[in-house]
């Protein structure tokens, strides 16, 4: 029998939902923006496609410069209330919220789905981890704000599209916990029906909360260079992070800037091999589409055999295709690793960097095909692309040194030690590395020359939740460190001669732990 859409679980069926759950958010013919306090029907909705299979879905209402400016104003505004709201009621009101999402987990759920692509599972845990991560900080913001205030403005942030709810949506309450007014900017390739729906729960608690949508052009000079701004927050890749870290540059905004670096797993006199292979189906999850991804692994020459012995079962067992085909009505979505990429042009960046890549040179060592995929009869296909590794890619590829963001993997073989480190560095600073290896002084020696926050040992690592710090070394981060207590920290301000953990322009400075 050929799979089916699951049953209530069309777009349509979503939206419907959506209009039912939050009228003053969503229109039939249109999603608003929401600022000084209100619903806006303004901007110009642009079209927009699922990349689940093309079906058409609510785009982003983008304002111009001038209405984004009137925005950030009345942001200023509800900021100057809310930062006198006392800490019990902005308590109460985030826990309300809170409680409001859990109600509506299911369809934020589906909203992700189809609007980035996610399976079930994991856009389930995309939700799951935002909600249950707050309520830690609900528990914990007495001692963490002790001796601190608001920031003199609200916080901006400009997230990109992979993590909704558990990065962007998880700031913002934890932003406002802390006493801002809050201003975020929907991402323009996804995520845009989920948050206008949890913005409007959390409005509904009467949490000071401002959604826009736009270009970057448009709303930078609002929401990056505003003078009314009392942070930035921006989380994507180094062209555009380095575009809002040049707008900041002479304001003298706080500010946290994540920016992406090629995440490396060195493999060296290792031997669990067995282990290894669980470790790389699983990095697959969401088809690497994450800042802590591991695309490149470097590997010791000498074990290049066993290496791809436990490679080559884990990516063939990898599964991906259509998040919501079943079987029969009543299956539960499918257990899917990924989904479809975010876009077709991405799709077709990354084919077009493979095949230069191999006509340069590079071996390609594995390429999976499409025929593998869990598809519904004549589906748009067009934004998926099976697991494809290149062996030595050039290093005039973009994917030498580059993360590729889509389920692509390069692999270097080295012979020393030295070669080991200058690989896992190719990019300049990571977020996250790690090394296998089986001797523990070796990696001791090791782990702390690999540029990267967090290095593992013998096991991936990621954002993390609650307690977790998080950052960047090199060009992956500049500004603030968040996670835990300096998340808190980033939005508050304490002593005149406070120094935050953070990689600034004057100073970096790390956290004890990591």
């Amino acid at each position: 029998m050929s799979p089916m859409l699951k049953p209530g679980s069309a777009w349509s069926d979503a939206y419907d939902r959506c209009v039912s759950a939050a009228p003053q958010a969503f229109h039939d013919d249109r999603v608003l923006n929401h600022w000084g306090g209100f619903w806006q029907r303004d901007g110009h909705p642009e079209p927009a496609a699922s990349p689940v299979d093309g079906t058409a879905i609510a785009g982003p209402p983008r304002l111009d410069r001038a209405t984004a400016q009137r925005a950030v104003r009345a942001g200023l505004d509800e900021h100057r209330l809310w930062r006198h709201v006392p800490l019990a009621e902005r308590k109460a009101r985030v826990t309300a919220a809170l409680e409001a999402m859990t109600a509506h987990r299911d369809l934020l759920t589906l909203l992700l789905v189809w609007e980035i692509g996610k399976p079930w599972k994991l856009a389930a845990a995309d939700v799951d981890r935002c909600i249950e991560g707050v309520h830690w900080y609900v528990g914990e913001i007495d001692r963490m704000i002790g001796g601190r205030v608001p920031l003199g403005g609200p916080v901006s942030n400009i997230a990109s599209w992979n993590y909704p709810m558990s990065v962007l949506m998880h700031a913002m309450l934890v932003q406002a916990l802390a006493g801002n007014a809050v201003i975020a900017k929907a991402p323009t390739d996804g995520g845009l029906a989920c948050l206008t729906l949890a913005t409007a729960l959390a409005a509904q608690e009467g949490l000071p909360f401002t959604l826009v949508s736009g270009g970057g052009a448009e709303l930078s000079p609002a929401l990056v260079r505003g003078k009314e701004l009392g942070c930035v927050s921006f989380v994507g890749g180094r062209d555009a992070g380095g575009q809002v870290a040049t707008s900041l540059a002479d304001l003298g905004h706080r500010h946290v800037l994540e920016q992406e670096g090629l995440n490396c797993w060195g493999v060296w006199e290792y031997g669990n091999w067995e282990l290894l292979t669980g470790q790389i189906r699983k990095s697959f999850d969401y088809a690497k589409q994450r800042c802590t991804a591991y695309p490149r692994f470097v590997v010791q020459r000498s074990l290049f055999h066993e290496f791809l012995a436990a490679y080559l079962p884990a990516v063939r067992s990898v599964r991906f295709g259509h998040p919501l085909a079943v079987e029969g009505p009543d299956d539960p979505p499918p257990d899917l690793d990924f989904g479809p990429l975010i876009t077709n042009a991405k799709v077709k960046e990354l084919t077009d960097q493979v095949d230069e890549a191999v006509a340069k040179g590079g071996v390609p060592l594995y390429r999976g095909s499409l025929d593998d995929g869990l598809f519904l009869p004549g589906q748009d296909t067009s934004a998926y692309l099976a697991p494809v590794a290149v062996l030595a890619p050039p290093r005039s590829s973009p994917l030498f040194h580059a993360e590729p963001f889509g389920p692509v993997d390069t692999i270097v073989l080295v012979d020393t030690e030295a070669e080991l480190l200058a690989a896992m560095n190719a990019s300049n600073g990571a977020l996250v590395a790690t090394i296998s290896c089986d001797d523990e002084e070796t990696v001791r020696r090791l782990a702390p020359e690999v540029r990267a926050f967090k290095v593992g040992v013998n096991a991936p690592r990621s954002r993390g939740d609650r307690e977790e710090l998080f950052g960047g070394l090199g060009a992956s981060w500049r500004g603030a460190f968040v996670g835990g207590e300096l998340l808190v920290r980033a939005v508050t301000q304490g002593s005149d001669t406070e120094r935050l953990p953070g990689n600034f322009p004057g100073y970096t400075l790390l956290p004890t732990s990591r």
